[in-house]
Order: C-alpha cells, then structure tokens, then sequence
C-alpha cells in the first residue's frame, strides 16, 4: 500500500494551487454577491489546459483519470471557492469528457472532445425531475422514436450551468417505467444542442432562486417536442441505466472533493479567527470549547480523503466503487458540514456579518448534504447493498 498521491495528481495540486493563489478570498467573495461565473478563473484554467484535463491524450486533453480530476476540484474548492460551486468549475469540462470517453461513439468523441479541452465547448447533466425526485429510476422524461429521430418532451430540475452549455447530457425514458422489466431497463441518454433547441423553442429554462451558490445557476428546463437524431444516443438505446451509474459514481467522488475542499477552507477560517480574536486576555483558540471542536473536524477531513482517493483509484483501475464513491460522499459533506458550522460557532456573532466569509461556507456546506444525493440514500444503498438489510422501498 502506498499513501503517496502520484506525481501527475502532485502536479495537477501545484498547478490549480498556482493559479488560485492569485485570487483571495474577496474575490470568491464578490462572484457569489454579484452572482457571477469566476471568468477570470475559468480563463486561467483554459489557458492553462486544465479543463481538458480528463479528455484523453489523442483529443487534445491531459488523459488524467478520476483521481487527478479529483484533486483539481478539492484544491479549487479549498482555495476558498468552497463546495458546489468550485465542483461545477472543474465538473463542467471533465465530467462531460470522461462520459463520452468511455461511452461516446467514434463521431462523438472526434465531435466534442477536442473541444472541451480548450473550454471551446461545455456541457450541463439533465437527470433530476419535479416528480421523481431521489428516485432516478421513476423519471417520466420520454423519448419517443419516430424515423431516425426521437422526440422529447418533459423537464428537469436543478439543472446547473444550462446558460453556459453547448451540449446536455440528457437522461430519459425510452421505455416506461411501468413497464421496465428489470427496473433499470429503459432508459436512454442522448446529446442535446442546447442553443441549437433554444433557438428552435424546444428547450427552454428558468432560473430557480436559491440561498447559495450563486456563481452557478441552476435552472428548470422544458423539453417540448424536442427532435433529436439517432445518433445523439450516448451509449445504447434503453441501456443508459450504464452510462447513468459510470456518471453517478464520478459525480460523487468530484462532490466529495468539492465538499473536502470546502472543509479544508472553513477550518482554516476558523482557526485564523481562533488564533486571533482575543477574549479574557488571550485568543479563544486556548480553550478547549473552541479547539475541539477544529480539531475534531481536523480528524474527519483527514479520514474522509482516505475513502475519497480510493474511490477515485478503484474508478481508474476499471473496479467497482459504489460503495467506497459513497462513503466519501458521506463523510465529506459531514466533514465539510462540521467544519462550516465549527467556523460559524468560532466567529460568535461576527459570524453573520459579511465581512467575514463563514455565512458563505455554511450556505455552500449545507448543499453537500441533499445534493445531488441526500444523506439519507446514501446511507439507505450502505444499509442494503452493502449490509444485506431489508430494503424500506
């Protein structure tokens, strides 16, 4: 066993540290207040050919795995972007790259890949639904073929980055789930030309106001008799259920890297505040009311990163990972959670005045916990799949 991270993850962490030691705190400040997309940033990351950092080598791209992918996100995050937010930064290329890597067809990959390399191009993930909720599975969005194309009508909800996106990774029902037999048949993910069906008046969206996160907006989307070809099938028809686990595995890992990262922030605010305030004639960080509390979260980041790179690791070497992928996913959102609320406890009242950052990374902390899986299904798939207990639905 080797607890080293490997020079090209080495790299990748010096390389998104360099470019997130020129921006501060106050700068990830005024992108959430003026709820606005980090341009300078994404500017250096494209420059620098990190958002092809998971596209493979003969596309253009770094040909990095989950684990590199991972330790860009958690070091963005940690720089002080914090949680959801510094997970769409880095999700936005790398998450549509590795899906078409691995199940886009030849034209696909030779399309699109290039081009999400340079930033050129991005794309957005459509799964979650009004009515099904948690439950991926009962997703009413159809797909219904009609000659060489299908058309699409439904919605979607809490869909991130729609506004920025060329492509939309777009999951459907190609067969009912009433009569899906097993209950993951059935399901088709297609390529959508997000301005190409806005233009057409297919595809619309709207802005869904929200208590956090604000650099990223996430949207309501209407499909309304979209048309889409054949060939925009990503994998095969009626058998995304596939395509759709190798997308929720990465996107817990990446989550938890986000929330990891968040936590690392959130602990280093609070124990700058600690060192300094003085109260009683001496920094409140010498009592142990304020410095168990820090140094417990120390411990939980600490064991959190552990499940996180194997994780990562298992995805890389082709194992399977759902149970580690969500285990990291748990600990990290708690760790991150724990780390916030430490902060916010440390600063006292000052904790609500904007001047300080701990009301942001609270906001950002608390997503980790019901998106874009909650606590409870998570722990549900480690009672069931992993303990053998009787499932409750």
């Amino acid at each position: 066993m080797d607890f080293t991270l490997p020079e090209s993850a080495q790299a990748v962490q010096a390389g998104i540290a360099a470019i997130c030691a020129r921006y501060d705190m106050d700068y990830w400040q005024r992108c959430e207040a003026e709820k606005r997309w980090p341009e300078e940033v994404w500017a250096e990351l494209a420059k620098g050919g990190w958002l092809g950092l998971a596209v493979p080598e003969e596309y253009g791209g770094g040909g990095q795995g989950l684990l590199e992918l991972a330790v860009a996100t958690e070091t963005l995050s940690a720089s002080g972007s914090a949680g959801g937010s510094a997970f769409t930064y880095v999700l936005t290329p790398g998450f549509g790259a590795m899906t078409l890597a691995r199940h886009g067809s030849p034209a696909q990959r030779a399309a699109l890949l290039p081009k999400l390399a340079t930033g050129e191009i991005e794309t957005c993930f459509a799964l979650t639904e009004p009515d099904a909720g948690s439950n991926a599975l009962a997703i009413s969005t159809f797909a219904r073929q009609d000659g060489s194309e299908y058309v699409i009508n439904g919605q979607k909800i809490w869909i991130t980055g729609v506004q920025r996106a060329t492509w939309m990774l777009l999951v459907t029902r190609t067969i009912p789930a009433a009569d899906a037999k097993p209950r993951t048949s059935g399901l088709t993910v297609f390529l959508v030309n997000v301005p190409d069906a806005v233009a057409a008046g297919r595809l619309s969206y709207r802005p869904i106001p929200k208590m956090g996160a604000n650099t990223t907006p996430s949207n309501m989307v209407f499909l309304d008799d979209l048309r889409v070809p054949a060939d925009a099938v990503i994998g095969e028809v009626h058998g995304g259920a596939v395509v759709l686990w190798d997308i929720l595995n990465p996107e817990r890992v990446l989550l938890a890297a986000s929330a990891l990262g968040g936590a690392e922030v959130a602990l280093r605010v609070g124990v700058a505040y600690a060192k300094e305030r003085e109260v009683f004639g001496r920094p409140i960080g010498s009592n142990q009311a304020i410095a168990f509390p820090l140094a417990r979260v120390k411990a939980k980041i600490e064991l959190a990163r552990l499940m996180l790179y194997k994780a990562a690791w298992l995805f890389d070497q082709g194992q399977p990972c759902g149970t580690e992928a969500n285990i990291a996913k748990l600990s990290a959102s708690q760790a991150a959670w724990e780390a916030a609320d430490a902060a916010f406890q440390t600063h006292g009242g000052m904790a609500y005045s904007l001047e300080y950052p701990v009301a942001r990374l609270l906001n950002e902390a608390r997503i980790g916990k019901v998106a874009p899986v909650t606590e409870e299904l998570l722990l549900n798939y480690l009672a069931t799949q992993v303990l053998g207990l009787p499932r409750s639905f």
